[in-house]
């Protein structure tokens, strides 16, 4: 499965600080239960990365 794969999966995602300091994104589902543990500064890069992905997104739907 990849990027551009549309599948039936469904699942929760949570995200919030932890009591020692890392924010955890947390997913889960049928089947899932993944918590990972970033540093803030980590943190930081993924939302960019998700602000730019939401960026590039808008053009594209835009395109159509």
């Amino acid at each position: 499965m990849g990027i551009n794969s549309e599948n039936e999966m469904a699942a929760d995602l949570q995200i919030g600080p932890t009591t020692l300091g890392m924010v955890r994104i947390y997913i889960v589902g049928d089947g899932i239960d993944l918590p990972m543990d970033f540093d803030p500064e980590e943190a930081e890069e993924i939302a960019d990365e998700l602000r730019a992905a939401a960026a590039a997104a808008r053009k594209a739907g835009k395109k159509r």
